[in-house]
């Protein structure tokens, strides 16, 4: 029998139906059968294939309000990521009694600490490092946990978390449920596996549409020089449009926000020396549309489900094929159409041919100026300030060229 959300606790269906939720995604429907019965999961899927409900409606359902104590530890590669799978148990679990607790460094460990004391918290959604911390300091408890998570394991594992992650899962009991969710699957977490699952474990595989057709894709041609600009005027044709622009690095990111803020673009950006409330306080006015425009790099967008999100630019093509897809996957989301537009100068062309989403794509010229910004430009230029030999030429040319040759003359000179 397929599985559908009415043969869950009448009260999880109360709170999937307030959040939206209509049928299961394919690996909803295929993890939670299988989850429900206690196994253990691998699951091969991608951001935004609805894997977060997929291993947290199980863990609801396996959970009574009234028990006390961490029963489940779901270990996520960043700080907003933990936050956001907390925030979505705790709605799937809310008319149930069940919450989620995220922890991560970057703000008071005394304060986690004073809440885990409680007790009340049944589910704890963090990152390895912090809840590495807690543990050695007697703090947080996991002998009664049945549930382990890992999230992203891929990413944690390119984050340098693996050991970290080792040392939290022996301090788990033997018999506890593993579920395990990685877009790639690279020897270091098939070794995990190994170590770590049942032999009998379910392997789930939910291949994501690299690319959606509802997402335009465009490749713009620019001299490395004119990149700023082109990005400038891309913004200010675009405005109103909730807009994510992919950098590669945290000074890049610093670099291209303060640019942008000094042309008249309200941009925020979001990077590793930020404290953690200020890249909470960036997400937030991100969301709430009063920052229409986020600068990031990958490692502080990974994971981040921010809807609405209408455009994505690369400024700077990412060195990892793959990357490309995950960013371009922030747009064209719940059926809305989106549109992604990379910025290409001659020293990445050979990373563009790279990139399996941008074959067919056929590349534009960008330029500084075009016709109609030409024609406001000179429309609403002082002519009193152009000196009179100049004003001289231009009536001798007027008279003696024909107006096919100063156009054109006029078009090389200043559209590149």
């Amino acid at each position: 029998m397929e599985f559908s959300f009415d043969q869950l606790d009448e009260r999880i269906q109360k709170s999937l139906e307030e959040m939206g939720f209509e049928s299961p995604t394919p690996i909803q429907k295929e993890a939670i059968p299988v989850a429900l019965k206690g196994e253990d999961i691998v699951g091969q899927a991608q951001t935004g294939t609805g894997k977060t409900a997929a291993f947290g409606i199980p863990i609801v359902e396996g959970i009574s309000p009234r028990e006390r104590g961490v029963k489940a530890i779901i270990l996520t590669p960043t700080r907003e990521l933990a936050i956001q799978v907390a925030h979505e148990i705790s709605l799937i679990g809310k008319n149930k009694g069940i919450s989620a607790y995220p922890i991560y460094g970057g703000v008071s460990i005394e304060r986690q600490a004073n809440i885990l004391r409680r007790g009340r918290n049944q589910v704890i959604v963090g990152t390895p490092g912090r809840v590495k911390d807690l543990i050695n300091r007697g703090i947080l408890r996991l002998d009664r946990v049945r549930y382990a998570v890992l999230d992203e394991a891929d990413q944690m594992l390119d984050m340098g978390f693996i050991e970290d992650i080792e040392e939290i899962l022996s301090k788990t009991p033997k018999e506890k449920q593993t579920m395990l969710f990685s877009a790639t699957m690279p020897y270091e977490i098939r070794k995990l596996i190994d170590s770590y699952l049942k032999p009998g474990y379910k392997f789930i595989k939910v291949s994501k549409q690299l690319i959606t057709p509802k997402v335009k894709q465009r490749v713009l041609l620019v001299r490395s020089e004119d990149k700023l600009k082109a990005l400038e005027k891309i913004l200010k044709e675009n405005e109103g449009t909730a807009t994510i622009v992919f950098v590669k690095t945290k000074r890049d990111a610093a670099d291209i926000e303060r640019e942008l803020q000094r042309r008249g673009i309200n941009a925020r950006a979001i990077h590793g020396d930020l404290s953690q409330r200020q890249r909470e306080n960036v997400l937030r006015a991100f969301r709430e549309g009063k920052v229409k425009v986020l600068v990031a790099t990958d490692v502080a967008a990974r994971g981040l489900d921010i809807k609405d999100v209408g455009l994505v630019i690369n400024y700077e093509l990412p060195e990892n094929p793959e990357s490309y897809v995950h960013r371009i996957g922030r747009t064209g989301r719940a059926g809305r159409e989106g549109t992604a537009i990379s910025l290409v100068a001659e020293p990445e062309k050979r990373r563009m041919y790279r990139i399996k989403g941008l074959k067919g794509i056929r590349p534009e010229r960008f330029r500084v100026n075009d016709v109609k910004e030409l024609k406001e430009k000179l429309l609403s230029a002082d002519v009193s300030r152009v000196p009179e030999r100049v004003r001289k030429l231009a009536k001798e040319l007027l008279q003696e060229r024909p107006a096919e040759e100063i156009v054109s003359l006029l078009l090389s000179k200043v559209m590149r």
